[in-house]
């Protein structure tokens, strides 16, 4: 599946550079054309992230969403500084499909558990972002900022009791930068974890990254700068990824 998406700061549509606030590109169309667009070119689900909420969730910008998600007809799933069972109940009763869950599922396991049990594991995404340092595949956390120590690959056994069911793994060394996925960590992850449905995110630049990031064996690719930037459309990534 082709998943399509937005960061908001302000209201506002922007990019950020591997995670960087003071690397910032902001757009001029608003989310709700982009989203229009989206849907209108074939996309059946949809990703946003909430920066202002990632940076302090008592500035979610909980109404603008809730308009987003009103006037959209497919899915969107929303991510951005989710720490509280609150953030995860505000979330869904405004209508998001899936919360993501970033920092706080690697600092406490049992504590997101407990929300996938209550609201269901359908209803939650891990979003584990990687560095690959001499061979070990770490999570950082903190918007990037904080290596945690943990590999991706302990934290999804930790899971597994919840009955863990997505994950959104980016490679942050690809994240903004249209050179190709990291297609060696998603074939690896696939053939290791077949239980688990992966969104792979960063790094997507042309129809022939997606080319070759369907060879992988991941589900679903969440694609936002290529296109913002105009490189290619929903339509044009929706039939590459169906024929590949």
């Amino acid at each position: 599946m082709i998943i399509p998406a937005i960061d908001l700061i302000n209201g506002k549509v922007v990019r950020l550079f591997q995670g960087d606030y003071g690397q910032k590109t902001e757009y001029t169309y608003s989310p709700q054309e982009r989203f229009d667009l989206y849907v209108s070119e074939g996309a059946q689900q949809l990703h946003l992230v909430d920066l202002d909420g990632a940076k302090d969730p008592a500035k979610r910008q909980l109404a603008v969403i809730a308009d987003l998600i009103r006037n959209t007809p497919v899915p969107v799933q929303i991510g951005g500084g989710i720490r509280s069972e609150k953030d995860v109940a505000d979330l869904l009763d405004i209508g998001a499909s899936r919360v993501v869950i970033g920092s706080t599922a690697v600092k406490d396991p049992d504590l997101v558990g407990s929300w996938m049990n209550k609201y269901g594991s359908e209803r939650i995404v891990l979003a584990l972002d990687v560095n690959i340092v001499n061979g070990q595949r770490l999570i950082a956390v903190a918007g990037w900022q904080r290596d945690s120590g943990i590999t991706i690959e302990s934290l999804i056994e930790r899971y597994r009791q919840y009955n863990l069911r997505h994950v959104l793994c980016t490679d942050i060394s690809r994240d903004g930068t249209l050179k190709g996925s990291n297609n060696e960590l998603y074939r690896y992850l696939v053939d290791n974890f077949s239980d688990i449905t992966f969104q792979a995110s960063g790094g997507i630049g042309s129809l022939e990254d997606l080319r070759t990031l369907r060879t992988s064996g991941v589900q679903s690719i969440i694609i936002g700068r290529s296109l913002l930037e105009g490189k290619f459309t929903v339509k044009e990534a929706l039939a590459c990824w169906q024929n590949a």
